[in-house]
């Protein structure tokens, strides 16, 4: 997690369990669930798998790191 949002939930990492096939929009619930404070944000943050932007849909393997990134302003 990035800016705010890791410090709304008072850590920039987590190692988060999901079953086999289980896809980017299923990590949201569990952040959720896990940092109640993260939940006015998620529905505007940017997901990237191994450092590559990917859409909720994207299916995560083992190992894979997910970041959340919080929308940007300015110029």
């Amino acid at each position: 997690m990035f800016g705010p949002m890791a410090d709304e939930a008072g850590a920039s990492t987590a190692e988060i369990d999901l079953p086999p096939g289980s896809r980017v929009m299923d990590l949201r619930p569990r952040l959720e669930e896990l940092w109640a404070p993260l939940r006015a944000a998620m529905g505007s943050v940017a997901w990237a798998v191994n450092e590559e932007y990917v859409l909720a849909d994207h299916v995560l393997e083992e190992g894979d790191e997910v970041a959340l990134i919080p929308p940007v302003s300015g110029g």
